[in-house]
Parts: structure tokens; C-alpha cells; sequence
């Protein structure tokens, strides 16, 4: 089934809070426009306030939720520092953290295929369902079963290169729960081609937070 894009997202999405947990944010590109707000986990645990974007990932992600949701509240939690990777201990204070700041939707472009994870991951989400926020992550892409994504709990997303970049796509799991597909082209960048641009399963995954962030903000 075809959803087509929210029209009302200026005047209603305003309440919506969604935590991004990635590399962090360049508030000020232009794509992004601020944010409300943010912190970085560092690799022992520890919170810095710096949650600024030195790889790019987390700034490309967010201004394709921005593009969704121009009037939510975007927050940074930042986790990859060096590189695109991170231990799984900063991954779940992150998670935590978004529950205990009122995050409303917290977007998960990553995932692990480690299944030696699954259980503490699952422990999050529980928290995650309980505090009444829903978490959006990558359930499979390329035969590979992506965590938490894939476990019950979090909103599964997969990639759709069909979709266009303003709707998303729906069906049925095996288990009940719906499958969100959406492109994984990230927000264009004038001049450059959409295929030359970031693209994949992470965008794919803010696609649909963008999208259901702007849904939830009409629905009250």
C-alpha cells in the first residue's frame, strides 16, 4: 500500500520530538536549519555536549527528516566520532537517553548484525515501547537481518529505490508487524545527481521518520 506525502507538517508537527542517533549534526547547513538541542555518548560511556558532525552521515540524515518534518524537534545524540561505528554499550546509553529527553521518535540509520546484541537490544526497546516513543531502524537490506530493526518493538524499514522520496510504502511481516519501504535517496543537492549523492538503506530510514514524524504531528 501507498501512503502519499503529509501536507499539513508546517503548522502541525511542531511537537513532535525525534532524537537522531548518528554522527551528530552540522546545525547550521542549510538542509538542516538548527536543532533543539543534542549530546554526544562517548565510547566509554560518558556525555560530552559536542554532538557536532565531523563525518557527514548524521547531517545528511537529519536534513532528510528536516525536508519531512520542517517544523519538529530535532535532536542530535551522537555516537560515531572517528569512524562510521561504534561499541554497542554508547548505542544503548543513547537509546536511553532519548527515552528519558521525550523523544517522540528516535531514528536508528545503523544497525548490527551481531546476534550476541539482540538481547540487550531488546531490554532498550522494551523501554523504548514503555515510554510510549517509537524507534525506527533498517529491518533487512541486502539478506542482511539488521538489529534492532528486525526485532519486535521497532518500526522496520527496507529499501524501495521504486518509492518516490515523498510517500512510503507498506506491507505485511511475517509476524504482524508492518514493513515501511521508502527510497533511499538522500535530499537532492542542486547540480549533483541523485545516484551520485549519499543514498541507501539509512536514508530509506529517515525517509519514513520524516514522514510518520509529520503523520503523528497532524494526528496530534
Amino acid at each position: 500500500m501507498a501512503h502519499p506525502p503529509c501536507l499539513f507538517y508546517n503548522v502541525f508537527a511542531m511537537r513532535v520530538r525525534i532524537g537522531v542517533i548518528d554522527s551528530g549534526v552540522h546545525a547550521a547547513h542549510p538542509h538542516v536549519g538548527g536543532v533543539a538541542g543534542g549530546v554526544a555518548i562517548l565510547p566509554d560511556g560518558r556525555e560530552d555536549r559536542d554532538y557536532t558532525d565531523r563525518l557527514g552521515h548524521g547531517t545528511a540524515v537529519t536534513a532528510v527528516i528536516r525536508e519531512k518534518a520542517p517544523a519538529a524537534e530535532l535532536f542530535a545524540v551522537k555516537i560515531f566520532h572517528q569512524t562510521l561505528a561504534a561499541p554497542i554499550g554508547p548505542l544503548v546509553r543513547a537509546i536511553d537517553w532519548c527515552v528519558a529527553n521525550r523523544m517522540r521518535f528516535i531514528n536508528l540509520s545503523l544497525g548490527t548484525d551481531n546476534l550476541a546484541h539482540e538481547l540487550v537490544l531488546r531490554a532498550a526497546l522494551d523501554r523504548v515501547h514503555a515510554a510510549g516513543a517509537i524507534l525506527v531502524a533498517a529491518h533487512e537490506d541486502g539478506g542482511v537481518r539488521w538489529l534492532p530493526g528486525s526485532l519486535p518493538g521497532a518500526l522496520p524499514v527496507a529499501l524501495d529505490w521504486d518509492c518516490p522520496r515523498g510517500e512510503y510504502r507498506t506491507a505485511a511481516l511475517a509476524d504482524g508487524r508492518i514493513l515501511y519501504r521508502a527510497s533511499g535517496f538522500a535530499r537532492p543537492i542542486p547540480g549533483v545527481p541523485m545516484e551520485r549523492n549519499l543514498k541507501g538503506i539509512s536514508f530509506a530510514v529517515a525517509n519514513v521518520t520524516g514522514l510518520l514524524a509529520c503523520e503523528k504531528g497532524v494526528g496530534g
